[in-house]
This record gives structure tokens, sequence and C-alpha cells, in this order.
């Protein structure tokens, strides 16, 4: 996601007034009926934007209103929580329980790599982006602060434990996991996010994705590989 409003405090100080929506406390996670809600209200912002109401999710997920609230707050509260499942679509490497290779290193890096392609890429994902920029700046909506919050700076605080046991195995050299991140950030998403949220249809498909991820990896540990 590449959205530049404010720095990392700020953007999470404005998110605080929404973390009373589902999944804001550690190891919370939305119900199946509240899964089907999100869902339904990322198919309103793939056809809508993010102009529908809370009235428009009610119908479109065949639930009351007040249960809405009851779930997630406000307007925000839904939002926020509607970004965070779609970025928990993103699948986490796991960690070998054993003893940590550079092999197995780059495997959990190409894994990684290919599903968060595979949702960044996605329509779904591609509407929460072209609605968050829409307003930025405009004061119109918090949903670029949201997206930054539970996007790009989640996926960081994500990804920090593979890199600290990479570093610890000896297989990464680095000053700053939040450099680290940026730059395999660059090499995994480059320019197929700006190019999809201009319109552009040819997004990379299963197989292109497994080939991008796989060089994302191998450049990486090129850059801030040891021996």
């Amino acid at each position: 996601m590449t959205l530049t409003l404010a720095p990392d405090a700020a953007l999470e100080s404005a998110a605080k007034p929404a973390e009373t929506a589902i999944g804001a406390s550690v190891g919370e996670g939305p119900s199946e009926r509240q899964q089907e809600v999100l869902d339904a209200v990322l198919k309103l912002m793939v056809a809508e934007g993010d102009g529908f109401s809370v009235a428009a999710v009610a119908r479109a997920a065949s639930c009351s209103k007040e249960t809405l609230y009851k779930w997630f707050g406000d307007r925000d509260g839904l939002l926020t929580a509607t970004v965070r499942w779609q970025a928990s679509k993103v699948r986490m490497p796991k960690l070998p329980q054993d003893r940590l290779t550079r092999a197995s290193l780059e495997a959990a890096l190409t894994g990684f790599a290919e599903s968060w392609l595979s949702v960044i890429t996605s329509d779904l994902s591609i509407a929460l982006n072209r609605a968050a920029v829409s307003h930025a700046g405009s004061g119109k909506s918090r949903l670029g602060a949201i997206v930054l919050t539970n996007g790009p700076f989640a996926m960081k605080r994500r990804l920090e434990p593979l890199f600290e046991a990479g570093r610890a195995a000896g297989f990464l050299s680095f000053d700053d996991a939040g450099e680290a991140f940026h730059a395999f950030f660059g090499l995994v998403v480059a320019d197929a996010q700006i190019r999809a949220l201009l319109g552009d249809d040819s997004r990379p498909d299963a197989t292109e994705i497994e080939t991008i991820s796989a060089k994302a990896a191998q450049q990486f540990l090129s850059l801030y590989g040891r021996g």
C-alpha cells in the first residue's frame, strides 16, 4: 500500500478510536458470521467505493444495523475490521520448529511474498486502496490511516520476527528491520500495485506471482544475506 500521509505514531493515534472493532484484541478474530459481513463490505467497496452506509451493509449482509454497531462500534470500526480481515488473508510464514536454514528462510520469504502479492493485487484490495487514495488529505475519511496502520505497517510487524530469526541464525545482516522490510516490499510489489490502482488489468497470474516471489526472496538474500 503506497500512501505516505504521516509518521507511524500519528497514524496509530488516528486509528485508536476504531480499535474496539472485532479482531482488535490479540488473538481475537471475527466469527464466521462476522466474516460474512466483512466480505459484504468488501464487495460493496468494489462496487461503490467507501461511500456505502451502515444500512447498505446491513441489507447486503442480511443483518440489523444494531448488530453491526454492537460488533464494530461505528462506521470507522467497521472499516478497520474490514481492512484487518483483508490483511489477515496474507499467510504468515511459519518459522521451522527445528534449526532455521538458509533454504527454509528463503522458502518462508517466498511463501509470504506469494500470499502478499496475491492479496494486494486482488479486486478487493485494489478497491480498498482506491477508496483510501481518493480521500487522502481531504478530511472526508480516515480510511487512508486505517489502511496504512493495518496494511503495510502491520505487515512490517508480522515479518520482523522472521527477519530477526534470520539474523540470529547468521543468514541476514541488517541494522534496521524497517529498512530491510522496505527493501523486501519494493522487490515483491514493485509497480504491480500502482499499475492496478491506475486501472491496468494485466495483473500477475498465479504462475507469475510464484516467479516474482521467488526472485524477490533471492534478491533480498543477495542484498541482506551473509555467507
